[in-house]
């Protein structure tokens, strides 16, 4: 007689499942494990009939499955109308199979709404592509409408309101009177440092696409962030500079991190107030590194042989991991150039950067030492 166990008969019945329908698999599962709902076999099939592959789906959001109402057919239909290709509704459908129990005259309301800030219907389907859970959050609907009049009431550009309601769709489901008070914390930060009304609306651009998490910070963190660094001499033109130059991190700054870093860099730089004042703006980095990671970075610049005095002239080395510092210090060494003798201004800024820097050392060292086209001069000459 021929005896299964536990173990075997779950292995023979993950074979199974690669070669048996998805309707076929649906039944199994329900029959091996009873304390799962069963899946609704109208909505396994649609989705199957779309291409969706139905096994990512049970993986990671199976309980989508086994939903009473689904309108599966509807969302296509809706996905379809906007230009979507059937691999971009699958894709859409694998990604976030929560679309398919929104009804369709929410989902139709919510069309409306993105089309009155993307009316282009190819770039609506590229973020709702890219962000399919942004377009399918129906909840607080009312909120969002009065988020997107208010910051188009504020000659936002409706590129900038489509991208935050993309990546940071939480600040539209939150009620209007919360994006007004850091909007106008914004604005107050603005021009009590110098800047100008006219242009607030480029400024508040700039900052609301670096970050578009930005209105989820609460309008006292800002408050928070430059009080502290007023409070260490800044003057007003040096702070609008930093804020520039941070974009929306600067609301992320909490005071306490601020003073363990900048007492830390004091210290290990030797420097006074002034000098301090002078490195931070050159690198506001800075101020939102960890104190950990601030000593990390220095200590290994020590390491390699670099002196205090060059971390000083060229503070944007420390923007760097202590791997890339090693990395371009062994590469600018191969051609002959030693860092310790000379400027860190080689190694800093970008991979583009530093690959340009390399380039003309390359071709320096490439460089015939005499002309071979110029005539050679005779001993008569």
């Amino acid at each position: 007689m021929l005896r299964v166990t536990t173990a075997s008969l779950c292995t023979y019945c993950q074979r199974m499942r690669l070669l048996i329908p998805p309707s076929a698999s649906a039944s199994a599962s329900t029959v091996t494990s009873p304390n799962k709902r069963p899946e609704n076999q109208l909505t396994v099939d649609s989705l199957y009939q779309l291409s969706v592959d139905i096994r990512k789906v049970r993986k990671f959001k199976g309980w989508v499955l086994s939903e009473g109402s689904a309108y599966v057919s509807e969302t296509a239909d809706l996905l379809r109308d906007l230009g979507a290709e059937p691999t971009a509704i699958a894709r859409i459908l694998e990604t976030h199979p929560e679309a398919v129990l929104c009804r369709p005259e929410d989902v139709a309301a919510q069309r409306d709404l993105w089309v009155s800030v993307c009316p282009n219907k190819r770039e609506l389907m590229s973020i709702i592509e890219k962000f399919p859970a942004s377009f399918f959050t129906l909840t607080h609907h009312n909120n969002q409408r009065a988020n997107i009049l208010y910051l188009q009431s504020l000659r936002l550009s409706n590129r900038i309101i489509g991208k935050l309601m993309a990546s940071a769709p939480q600040s539209f489901s939150r009620p209007v009177e919360l994006n007004k008070e850091v909007i106008h914390t914004l604005r107050e930060t603005y021009l009590d440092l110098g800047g100008h009304e006219g242009n607030l609306r480029v400024w508040l651009q700039k900052l609301l696409s670096q970050n578009p998490y930005i209105l989820l910070r609460p309008a006292e963190a800002w408050r928070d962030s430059l009080g502290f660094l007023r409070e260490q001499g800044f003057t007003t033109e040096e702070l609008l500079s930093l804020v520039s130059s941070l974009r929306a991190s600067i609301a992320e700054l909490q005071p306490g991190a601020m003073e363990q870093a900048l007492a830390y860099i004091e210290g290990a730089l030797a420097c006074s107030k002034d000098e301090l004042k002078e490195i931070v703006i050159r690198c506001p980095a800075i101020l939102y590194y960890s104190l950990p990671t601030l000593v990390g970075r220095f200590q290994g610049l020590m390491d390699v042989g670099v002196c205090m005095e060059q971390v000083k002239e060229s503070p944007n080395v420390l923007e760097l991991t202590t791997q890339i510092v090693l990395y371009r210090i062994q590469k600018l060494a191969s051609y002959g150039y030693d860092v310790r003798s000379g400027s860190l201004d080689v190694i800093v800024g970008t991979k583009k950067d530093f690959e340009t820097t390399y380039g003309r050392l390359q071709l320096r060292q490439q460089r015939p030492l005499f002309n071979p086209v110029a005539p050679l001069r005779s001993a008569e000459d």
